[in-house]
Formats: C-alpha cells, structure tokens, sequence
C-alpha cells in the first residue's frame, strides 16, 4: 500500500530522532560537566593558594617555635642561676642571723661586764672621796701640830731656854700622803683600760657593706672582720647610693664579720642592708 508508511521507515525515523535526543542531552551534559571542571580548577587553585600561605604561615610559625625555645631555654638558665644565688643568698643570711644572735648574747655580756666596771668605777670614786676627806683632816692636823711647835718655840726663846726641836707626829702624814697617789696611780682605771684597748694603729681605708641593721640593740653588721684587717675602735663612714649617712664604730669582730655601733642616734633609721661602708683613716 503506497499511502502507508512502512514499520521499518518509522522504526528509522524513532532511531532517528532518539539518537538526535540522546546526541543532544549528552552534549548538554558535557557543556555542564565543563563548566563544573572550570569551577573545581578555581577551586583547587585557591585551595592550592590557601595551602601554600600557610605553609608560609607554618614555616614562620616553626622558626617562631624555635626563638622562643631558645629563650626559653636562656630563662630556664637564668632561673636556674637565680635560684642558686638566692640559695646562696638564704644560707649567708642565716649565718649572718646566727652571727646576730651570738652578737646578741655578746653584747648582753658587754653590757653587764660595763655595769660591772660602772660600779667598780663608782665604788673607787667614793673611796678616793674618803681617802681626800680623810688626807684634809690629816693635813689640818699637821697645820694645828705646826701651829702648837710654833708657839712653844717661841714660848722657848722668852723663857731663854733655847730652841726647842719638836718632832710632830704629823710628819708621818706627808709619807701618808705620798703613799696614797702611788696606790691611786696604781690602781687600774677601766675607762682609760677600755680607751686603750680601743686605740689601734689605722691600715689602709676598708670597704665593704652592711649585712644586717638591729635597731633595737642600736648596732649593724659589716661584712669586715679580723681578717680582712678591721679592728676594734674602727671607724666606718656609711653611704647609701653614695651619699654620706652617718658613722659606725666597731665594738666586737669576728673573722669576717664585725659588730659596729651607730655613733649617731639617727644613723640607725637612715642604713639598710646592702649599704656601702668606708673606713676612716686616723
């Protein structure tokens, strides 16, 4: 029959137009997978970007890591320096406390041996009071004895019996007398002991510090002791960030410390520990 179409034309014409369809839909996804491997290489380039700035960041991170393990490693040192040092520090303290305490007790026993020699002193003074008292009534005793020979001598010469020559028994006062100065001469003065302990010859100018300042038993502690060359009756000019505060005078020594009292009252408020002292030159 002309006037229809045959089956396998319109199986053609079907193949046809589904491989067109098919064409086209392929090529539509194609155009899309495209455009989403452009978007994905924009993406990967950024995310290539991203990852080398902070590889940068990272690297400078690693070198800021390793400056600060060095300084760390520097301040575990010096912690490790200041740590002896204030060990150092707490063990000279202590002694330096324990030398206080001893100079305590010192000065207690100085204190009482001086209230010793006060008395001892005062005791002296109230017998060299008795013995002039009792050398006045001796030497008035001689004038009236002289007196008495004067008139007999003259009551002699009117009778003119001649010179009478009397011994007076006072003329064993003036022995008395003599006798007296030389004991007293004798006699141990313990001021003039104690300022003649204290005189020494001067060396040469020392310097050092203060260790420890008593206010309460108005004294300091020098780090100068009988073997760097202190004495006792040194005199030590204190300064604090150079500037003169005041004098301290060694009272008791130790071998390398030295207990030193303030020879002015307001000296005491104005040290502290760590001030410098210089030996004065006689």
């Amino acid at each position: 029959m002309p006037g229809k179409i045959s089956l396998p034309t319109i199986i053609l014409v079907t193949l046809i137009l589904f491989s067109l369809s098919l064409a086209g839909g392929t090529f539509y996804l194609l155009q899309k997978e495209q455009v989403k491997v452009v978007i994905l290489q924009q993406k990967l380039e950024d995310v290539t970007t991203k990852q080398k700035i902070a590889e940068a960041k990272l690297s400078e991170s690693e070198k800021l890591i390793g400056e600060l393990q060095v300084k760390l490693k520097d301040s575990d040192n010096q912690i490790e320096t200041l740590t002896s040092s204030l060990e150092q520090e707490k063990t000279a303290r202590q002694e330096a406390l324990s030398a206080v305490e001893q100079l305590k007790g010192d000065l207690e026993k100085q204190k009482n041996l001086r209230q010793d020699l006060e008395k001892k002193l005062s005791q002296t003074q109230e017998e060299i009071k008795k013995a002039q008292t009792k050398l006045n009534e001796l030497d008035a005793q001689k004038k009236d004895l002289e007196a008495k020979v004067k008139n007999l001598e003259e009551q002699a010469k009117n009778i003119e019996l001649g010179t009478i020559s009397v011994t007076p028994p006072a003329e064993a006062v003036p022995g008395e007398q003599q006798q007296q100065p030389q004991q007293q001469q004798q006699q141990p003065q313990p001021q003039q002991q104690q300022q003649a302990l204290l005189q020494r010859p001067s060396l040469a100018p020392l310097e050092g510090k203060v260790l420890v300042v008593n206010k309460d038993y108005n004294f300091a502690v020098l780090n100068l002791g009988a073997k760097e060359g202190t004495k006792i009756g040194d005199v030590f000019s204190v300064y604090h960030n150079e500037q003169y505060l005041g004098d301290v005078k060694v009272e008791k020594l130790h071998e390398h410390m030295a207990a030193a009292v303030f020879v002015s009252g307001n000296v005491k408020d104005k040290v502290l520990e760590g001030d410098k002292v210089v030996q004065k030159v006689k």
